[in-house]
């Protein structure tokens, strides 16, 4: 049994995951002020969106995360912004605009490599949101949706990088699986296929973690007191 408050994700430790807390709260503010300079409380627009709330948690506590890289993020909400206007403009019923956005929204990130849920978030805000937001029409998706995910990218990059820590993400070399006599990619690609689950992670990241456990194993079981040299941790 796990004790209270222990951390969810594999890899996890409290001092990363209490900068990620404060680089999300800085950013976002700081998202908010730079937004505001922006003439959208006159046009009736929200300076942030809610769905930008989810983005930061994906950034900032996931930066490995395949969900939360810079084109997800930014492709992602600004195009299911997009899918949802559509849906508010093609649709006079109101459920079932909402249902078709986020199902196309969905869709539409899967197909063009940025799937990013808070996408969803986006796409439902543009059917159910504000009259000003629906005045807005199209331009909604890139101000400001668009302009908001493309600020806290940025400030995400300057804040990771100032903190030590690599965004976007480029997956750790692994140990040569020659050498080690273990995994191959497509071992990997028919474990996945055995499964039947889609997973949060890379499959290069999924290659380096396995290739690595195998070498710690190998060691082990050979006794070996020499360590395998360790990646930075996941957060």
């Amino acid at each position: 049994m796990k004790p209270l408050f222990s951390l969810l994700l594999a890899g996890a430790h409290w001092p990363a995951r209490l900068i990620a807390c404060l680089g999300a709260a800085l950013c976002l503010a700081l998202t908010f002020l730079v937004c505001a300079r922006l003439p959208l409380s006159q046009a009736d627009l929200p300076i942030i969106v809610a769905p930008l709330g989810a983005s930061a948690v994906l950034v900032f506590a996931v930066p490995a995360s395949p969900l939360a890289q810079p084109w997800p993020v930014i492709g992602g909400n600004t195009l299911s912004a997009l899918v949802g206007v559509a849906a508010y403009h093609l649709i006079p019923q109101t459920a079932l605009a909402a249902g078709v956005a986020v199902g196309a929204a969905i869709l539409a990130m899967s197909l063009l490599r940025c799937l990013h849920p808070p996408g969803g978030a986006a796409a439902l805000t543009a059917v159910i949101g504000s009259p000003g937001i629906h005045a807005a029409g199209w331009m909604f998706a890139l101000a400001p949706v668009g302009v908001n995910s493309l600020a806290l990218v940025a400030l995400g990059i300057c804040y990771h990088r100032m903190t030590g820590h690599g965004y976007p993400h480029r997956p750790a070399p692994a140990p040569a699986a020659a050498a080690l006599g273990g995994l191959h990619a497509a071992d990997i690609d028919a474990a996945l296929a055995d499964l039947h689950e889609t997973f949060d992670i890379a499959p290069e990241d999924l290659d380096a973690l396995l290739t690595r456990a195998e070498a710690h194993a190998a060691a082990r079981r050979a006794g070996s007191t020499r360590a395998v040299r360790p990646g930075k941790p996941v957060r």
